[in-house]
């Protein structure tokens, strides 16, 4: 069932804001944090509430110590045919994670499987422990990824590798998914959220306004031609020049002791 309003999640934990951060856990230890709808639409409404909250400036996604997500609930899967998926709110929760306009960071230890791939690729950057696994097996189950998976992956690891994944199904360890651009570090089993934290913490500590609209046109690059992408980042290079920030920092700069 999915969670009633104003109901505290069940399937996540929820830090405090922290130095500009909140982390969000999923926390289904015994379903190996398996994605179910009602962690989804949790999910959603976490990142969304978080996009919003203007002491928020960047986000850390983290899981378990044995998986970040093993995948969707397949139980509940089996049950939704196309027509029922097309319109579920497990598909309008993935659309609202992609709509955040936050910073997101992934700490990824253990299994990062089928959507908890997805979820991964869905974030701004993730650190791996040396023991996670990343994998798409939906086609061993007679389906294929469908919530951003084979686009994601083709763009941050390349076509053989995304290939490889997608039509095998078998998982890569966290050293192949560094060299192939899966994840920025690989850290100590154990560590990554450590590590995750002290990234989000220094993007934090940028303007929020500037964090923003740079992580939008990193994300154009994919999404546009190079020059409908060069454009869209000169409109927000010339809207953060008029920024009050902009003109602190640098001033700051300017007179700081040499």
């Amino acid at each position: 069932m999915p969670p009633s309003a104003g109901a505290a999640p069940a399937d996540l934990r929820i830090s405090a804001v922290d130095d500009g951060v909140v982390t969000i856990t999923i926390a289904r230890p015994e379903a190996r944090n398996a994605l179910r709808h009602q962690t989804m639409i949790e999910l959603a409404d976490a990142i969304t509430a978080a996009d919003r909250d203007e002491a928020v400036r960047c986000i850390v996604l983290a899981g378990g110590e044995k998986a970040f997500a093993a995948g969707a609930d397949i139980a509940e899967m089996i049950a939704l045919d196309g027509p029922a998926l097309e319109q579920h709110p497990r598909t309008e929760a993935w659309r609202r994670i992609w709509a955040s306009g936050c910073p997101m960071v992934a700490a990824v230890e253990g299994l990062a499987l089928g959507g908890g791939c997805e979820l991964v690729l869905s974030c701004d950057i993730a650190i791996a422990g040396s023991g996670a696994r990343f994998g798409q097996p939906e086609i061993t189950l007679g389906w294929m990824p469908g919530a951003g998976g084979t686009q994601r992956l083709a763009r941050s690891a390349g076509k053989s590798v995304a290939m490889q994944l997608v039509l095998t199904g078998d998982p890569i360890d966290a050293a192949a998914a560094l060299r192939s651009g899966m994840v920025s570090e690989m850290v100590a089993a154990g560590d990554a959220l450590a590590r995750a934290t002290a990234i989000a913490r220094r993007i934090a500590s940028q303007p929020r306004a500037a964090t923003r609209l740079a992580r939008h046109a990193v994300l154009l690059a994919f999404e546009t031609p190079l020059a409908d992408g060069v454009q869209a980042e000169q409109a927000s290079f010339r809207a953060l020049a008029s920024s009050d920030e902009r003109h602190r920092r640098m001033r700051a700069f300017l007179e700081r002791p040499r």
